[in-house]
């Protein structure tokens, strides 16, 4: 009953026929990447279950068969789900060494991209920081020479007013007091 319940949901032989006829005809000479598995499959043996029923005669060796054929059959599941399982572990492991791997390799590429950011940020610092001291020294030499400019000019000006106030010291000694200079002025009218 089962088995024939299998055969019900397998397709019919002719249907997997025709099917594997339109693929051979679509390939292409050389086989492409995704053909190429079909070079390297490595097929199971033949399964002797199939085709392998002779209906008994008696139904209940008939329900013995079938019992036997479901147990050995689960016991091939279980051992195929195992398999299965192992190697979907030893994928997740694989997968998660990578990962892991991949964050280290990612880590370490921040962290030296974070000492070259630092060591640029510093050097920059460093280089402003000369061209600070530069500018600070070019502002107090202009300074001085400013301060310079106008100590000398000041002195010069002072000499110049010293002069002037010498000149008019000297001249002062021949000046003569404005009541004199009328009576001087009165003096030379008359007399000419």
């Amino acid at each position: 009953m089962a088995i024939s319940r299998l055969l019900l949901r397998s397709p019919p032989l002719r249907t997997i026929i025709t099917v594997n006829h339109h693929r051979s005809v679509s390939t292409s000479i050389t086989p492409s990447h995704h053909n190429d598995h079909k070079r390297n499959q490595e097929y199971i043996s033949p399964n002797n279950y199939l085709n392998s029923w002779k209906t008994p005669k008696d139904p209940k060796e008939a329900q013995a068969k079938l019992h036997q054929l479901r147990r050995e059959y689960a016991k091939k599941v279980k051992s195929v789900r195992k398999e299965y399982i192992h190697e979907m572990e030893l994928m997740r492991i694989e997968k998660q060494r990578k990962d892991e791997a991949r964050k280290e390799e990612l880590r370490i590429e921040s962290e030296e991209r974070r000492a070259a950011k630092l060591a640029e940020k510093k050097a920059k610092a460093a280089e402003r920081q000369v061209a600070e001291e530069e500018f600070r020294q070019t502002l107090l030499k202009e300074r001085a020479e400013k301060l310079e400019y106008h100590k000398q000019r000041e002195q010069k000006f002072m000499e110049k007013k010293r002069e002037k106030n010498e000149l008019v010291r000297s001249q002062s000694s021949m000046w003569i007091d404005e009541n004199e200079l009328e009576k001087r002025i009165l003096a030379a009218i008359i007399d000419e």
